[in-house]
């Protein structure tokens, strides 16, 4: 979802360093994965295109940080939470 955000801290020696992935239009995202000492971090699109990654040493990294943007609902459904989601067909 646009807007949706990931910061990684990462240990650069005597200091420290923050990045940050951002999905930058509407309909991408931000997915993690931990694969063999490397974290990666990556904007996929819908279709599941990844169009950037950064990757870190798993060891580097201080903390990795998910923001995601809060969702609307927009569902008439979910905004009763008195009525029933589905009817049963049986009654």
């Amino acid at each position: 979802m646009k807007g949706d955000r990931v910061e990684i801290v990462v240990d650069a020696g005597d200091t420290t360093r923050t990045y940050e992935v951002v999905a930058s239009r509407a309909g991408r995202r931000v997915e993690t994965a931990v694969r063999r000492g490397v974290v990666e971090v990556s904007e996929v699109t819908r279709s599941g295109s990844v169009v950037r990654t950064a990757r870190f040493m798993a060891t580097r990294v201080l903390a990795l940080v998910e923001q995601p943007v809060p969702r609307e609902h927009t569902s008439e459904e979910e905004r009763t939470p008195d009525r029933p989601l589905r009817e049963d067909p049986k009654s």
